[in-house]
């Protein structure tokens, strides 16, 4: 029986499929309304301080190996987000694929009435975009990351900025919205880290 299935059996509820080593800590917060725990997987070796969460109608949440995703730090999907191997995800960053309510003034009530009185609704379009975070790709604290973004791998997202466009391989950006700081020369010792 691996763990996750025992979560799940305590839990009552859906959690995750975590890797050979990976950890959820004492703050991780795994909420899978999706109800599928395939739909969130977490890589070997990884560590889990913040909140994983998919949406009723949709949502994956991939996380490589040897990812940190850091105390305080929300990772919400609808679609699909992926972090790959060796990414950091800092305390106090938001990753969102989605907007995660709808624009019209309407549906957002009649989404927010359904979710406190029947839960989460089962559809809904919250004009959702795939979010990539490349290998060895660092987010540092209280960033936030729109739907729709790429990081590259080796990227270096500087704290409390606001992508909100396309990170190349070995940038690093700052600000909101974060604009290229500068670029930082390719890790020739990447085979070291396997």
């Amino acid at each position: 029986m691996n763990i996750d299935y025992r979560l799940q059996q305590l839990l009552g509820r859906a959690t995750c499929r975590l890797g050979k080593g990976a950890r959820l800590m004492r703050t991780a917060k795994i909420r899978n309304i999706r109800g599928n725990s395939d739909c969130i997987t977490i890589g070997a070796n990884s560590i889990v301080r913040g909140e994983l969460l998919t949406f009723a109608h949709g949502g994956r949440i991939e996380v490589g190996s040897w990812c940190y995703i850091g105390e305080n730090s929300r990772i919400w999907s609808a679609l699909r987000i992926r972090l790959g191997d060796r990414a950091l995800v800092a305390h106090n960053v938001n990753i969102f694929d989605n907007l995660t309510h709808p624009l019209d003034a309407g549906q957002r009530h009649r989404q927010i009435k359904q979710i406190f009185t029947k839960g989460h609704p089962a559809e809904l379009d919250l004009d959702e975009r795939a979010v990539e975070i490349g290998e060895d790709a660092w987010i540092g604290a209280g960033a936030f990351v729109m739907r729709g973004v790429t990081i590259g791998s080796g990227a270096i997202v500087a704290a409390g900025s606001v992508v909100t466009r396309d990170v190349p391989d070995h940038a690093v950006v700052a600000g909101n919205p974060a604009t290229l700081v500068k670029t930082i020369e390719a890790d020739r010792d990447q085979a070291k880290r396997s």
